[in-house]
């Protein structure tokens, strides 16, 4: 694989992540038209700073080029019934179409891992559409297992 880095977004990536963003979007609205729609805008640009200002937005990017987007949320499990837990949670991970297959996805797990472990989490958890399978057959060859099935009656 060529060289690829993963780095924290800066608002001047806008552009770039926005359009992977509709790469993901239009990915959705295939599988899901019932539950997705087309958009002028995925991610508003304000949105995108406040999650860059978090330090919770990152790209991956190769010879210049962004090729992969990342963020993530903290979630804080505590109640009587489960082992309290603080948990990385994986809110998106996509890499630009063309780059797909390369390891990069991969490589931004890679990078998840580091902040469990320099953060000290529990656990590191996302979440994929059941259509992806793309996308679920390279999670389990990282080492992700199910936790639960979300199931709808519609």
């Amino acid at each position: 694989m060529e060289d690829c880095f993963i780095r924290k977004a800066q608002p001047d990536d806008y552009e770039n992540v926005e359009a992977i963003m509709k790469q993901v979007q239009k990915l959705h609205i295939t599988w899901r038209p019932d539950i997705y729609q087309e958009v002028d805008v995925v991610l508003p640009f304000e949105e995108f700073v406040q999650l860059v200002n978090q330090e919770i937005f990152f790209v991956a990017e190769m010879d210049s080029h962004i090729v992969g987007i990342l963020s993530y949320v903290c979630r804080h499990i505590e109640s009587d019934k489960q082992v309290t837990r603080d948990v990385l949670f994986i809110d998106c991970l996509a890499v630009k179409e063309e780059y797909r297959g390369k390891g990069i996805g991969h490589r931004m797990l890679d990078y998840m891992k580091s902040i469990v472990k320099e953060k000290n989490f529990d656990g590191l958890e996302l979440q994929v559409n059941a259509k992806n399978i793309s996308a679920k057959r390279m999670y389990e060859k990282y080492g992700f297992r199910e936790k639960s099935i979300n199931m709808e009656l519609i």
